[in-house]
């Protein structure tokens, strides 16, 4: 742990190579975290400024796309920081740098993929959401039979099949997917009017993106749901076997998109929920476990 390769002390490489495990361990091991992590090399510059540079590509490329490259570097970046004294997030090196300028000026490039990234995706997304907004904002007025068309009764306007079980399913799902896909729109209308700020990548834009593309799943299989539930009501009596090729076909989108989009949703709830990067080892538990073993 102290001996430096070519003039590289281990905890600087393992900071770049961004394994987490092994910093881990290494702080785990010895009971000088203090004087481990804050060591500067013979450019004055901290752990923390190794570890604002830009990871290599090798370990970037493990992760998908930029939003969550960023989003990684920027949780290494803190959970650093959080490590440290006050005083060494201001410290300068001997080029005149702060770990966050370097961090801005290494990470330029990566924030800008992020943003082209973001601003393709949701808009995209938001075109297909809006679509079934429209649709199902239009079922709800023109429901399958029709209604009763009889100014001198008092059923008149009420739909033919209200009191079908199907007819309540079917406006069930035209009315969740209605919400659901608005939600939809505006959290990715949300994304689109975003400043795109580095801290924006830690929680910010990820949470807006998952709800947005969980709104958009559940508007998808609601409005099939619906649509499902109308042709069941329009053609079950003339074919009553009509219900269940119609629930089948109904699946295929809905497999399709988890297999396309799940494996990105999961990685993206995942990298911005799971526990915070080097649990137990922030500057005030590290100075407690000190005065412990002091005593």
């Amino acid at each position: 742990m102290w001996i430096e390769i070519k003039e590289e002390r281990m905890i600087n490489m393992v900071i770049g190579e961004r394994n987490e495990k092994i910093v881990n361990l290494m702080c785990k091991k010895t009971s000088e975290k203090n004087n481990l992590l804050t060591r500067t090399d013979e450019n004055n510059s901290s752990i923390l400024h190794h570890v604002a540079k830009l990871a290599p590509s090798s370990q970037l490329n493990r992760i998908s796309g930029a939003v969550l490259q960023m989003q990684r570097e920027l949780q290494w970046f803190k959970g650093i920081e959080n490590m440290l004294p006050e005083e060494y997030k201001f410290m300068r090196n001997n080029s005149g740098d702060t770990a966050q300028m370097i961090f801005t000026e290494e990470h330029k490039k990566l924030v800008e993929k992020g943003e082209k990234w973001l601003k393709e995706t949701s808009g995209s997304c938001m075109v297909v959401a809006a679509l079934i907004a429209t649709v199902a904002f239009a079922a709800a007025f023109t429901v399958p039979g029709g209604s009763i068309s009889d100014s001198d009764s008092n059923n008149n306007g009420i739909p033919i099949f209200l009191e079908k079980n199907s007819f309540a399913l079917f406006i069930v799902a035209d009315a969740l997917a209605l919400f659901y896909s608005i939600t939809s729109v505006l959290m990715f209308l949300a994304i689109l009017a975003s400043r795109y700020a580095e801290e924006d990548f830690l929680k910010s834009l990820p949470q807006k993106l998952i709800i947005g593309l969980a709104t958009l799943f559940l508007s998808m299989a609601t409005i099939l749901i619906a649509f499902g539930a109308a042709l069941s009501i329009v053609v079950g009596n003339r074919f009553p076997w009509a219900p269940i090729p119609i629930t089948i076909l109904s699946y295929i989108p809905v497999i399709l998109f988890i297999w396309l989009m799940f494996p990105l949703f999961v990685e993206m709830v995942w990298s911005t929920y799971k526990p915070r990067m080097f649990p137990g080892l922030s500057q005030h538990a590290i100075l407690q476990d000190k005065n412990k073993k002091e005593n």
